[in-house]
């Protein structure tokens, strides 16, 4: 009898236990609770064919747009304006990569018909980076609507200014669709670029991380620096300035050939630096901007070397890798793998410049920034927005020295910032 009763008790106990630990996981697969939970979201493009299609009825649209202008459900935005009988539809612009998204970085895109519309689709990366007049004779409304990734040197964003501007010259009206800032809306990071050092991957003296989306980003540009585009901005619903991508329900379409994951776009700010170097950016594998690497490099001695940093919210793996594309090309490079293991604390910028700094202590016989213009300004210069960050890192500076440098620059920004936040 005893001993039943004691099978008994442990037989409830271990009942007990498993299901103590169902509920954990339970809880830990929802999130424990609505804090975590994946916030519905309406975009720009839902917005406007929902509520705001007064905006574009009766009028000629053209559209600016590539694979990320879809709906929340994945529709193509051509196909929804195309297919819609109150709305007419008369041309495609292309920004760098092509409407279709198929062009790979600073490749040359062409004039042509859209097959599956029939449609003309001008090419804004091209023989000209801003509508011509011909470009917008068919057109009484421009809309954009395409995915920017919160980097200053991502070229969308340009794309997006200049044609405010041929509207504005035009007589056109303009229209900005809203979609999410992938890496939040409230961190703002890096040094505001020094106008001496722009052009079409850091036009405007914004910071690296502006922590803002397309559309305010178009009010600010339009009123800012005197554009004065007839602009309207179709809002998002349920998007808050503490949300990554993740933390919507929306899936991640890739916004260009090397940027397939949240996880690039995460790390873009700070290793796309790389690109002003000779060591490859991982262009031509499958975790661009997360492997960077060169032949010459020894990747056991760099990952510790960058682990030995503690820097917040990354870790850093030895990796070899064989570009197909870009530089190294076909040879075997090594070097890292980026880590992000917590999002919200990972430092982008300050990363980039250690990674940087670093393969510049450790190689200086190997290590190259990319060769100066007849101005003397390097492409890294263009990428990181001023010169003398370049001859900090060559002097031997810290990276907290360069922080404290462009600190005053930043809080300047973000007192006009504030002005144009719409979420």
């Amino acid at each position: 009898m005893k001993k039943s009763l004691i099978l008994l008790l442990t037989a409830v106990l271990v009942l007990s236990s498993l299901s103590a630990v169902f509920a954990d996981k339970e809880n830990n697969g929802k999130g424990k609770g609505k804090g975590n939970e994946k916030q519905e979201l309406k975009l720009g493009v839902d917005i406007l064919l929902e509520d705001q299609k007064d905006l574009i009825e009766g009028k000629r649209v053209g559209l600016i747009t590539n694979p990320t202008g879809v709906d929340r459900e994945l529709n193509s935005i051509v196909d929804l304006l195309h297919n819609d009988p109150d709305v007419e539809l008369t041309a495609l612009y292309g920004p760098e990569h092509g409407v279709r998204g198929d062009a790979q970085a600073g490749e040359y895109v062409e004039f042509y018909m859209d097959e599956t519309t029939g449609l003309p689709v001008y090419s804004l990366y091209g023989s000209t980076r801003k509508p011509t007049p011909d470009m917008l004779e068919d057109v009484d409304v421009l809309i954009f609507d395409i995915q920017d990734v919160g980097t200053r040197f991502y070229t969308y964003i340009y794309t997006m200014a200049y044609a405010m501007e041929a509207a504005q010259e035009n007589g056109k009206e303009f229209i900005v669709l809203d979609r999410p800032n992938p890496l939040g809306g409230q961190k703002v990071e890096g040094p505001v670029l020094d106008p001496d050092y722009a052009s079409f991957v850091g036009n405007y003296p914004i910071p690296l991380r502006h922590g803002m989306t397309v559309g305010e980003l178009a009010a600010f540009f339009n009123e800012e620096f005197e554009i004065h585009a007839d602009l309207t901005v179709v809002e998002m619903d349920g998007w808050k300035r503490n949300m990554y991508y993740d933390d919507t329900d929306l899936e991640f379409v890739l916004p260009s050939p090397n940027m397939p994951t949240l996880d690039t776009a995460l790390v873009y700010p700070g290793a796309a630096l790389i690109e002003g170097t000779n060591l490859s950016e991982g262009r031509g594998t499958t975790k661009p901007f997360e492997f960077i690497g060169a032949p010459f490099v020894n990747s056991t001695e760099f990952a510790a070397a960058l682990n030995e940093l503690e820097l917040p919210g990354v870790i850093f793996r030895a990796a070899s890798f064989t570009p197909s594309i870009s530089k190294h090309a076909g040879t075997l490079s090594h070097g890292i793998q980026i880590h992000v293991t917590n999002k919200k604390s990972y430092k982008p910028i300050e990363t980039g410049l250690h990674i940087v700094k670093t393969l510049h202590d450790m190689y200086p016989e190997d290590f190259e920034f990319r060769p100066e213009n007849s101005a003397g300004i390097s492409f890294f210069d263009n990428l990181i927005g001023n010169g003398w960050i370049r001859e900090a890192i060559e002097n031997g500076e810290s990276v907290k020295d360069m922080e404290i440098e462009w600190k005053e620059g930043l809080k300047a920004f973000n007192q006009v910032r504030k002005d144009y936040l719409i979420y």
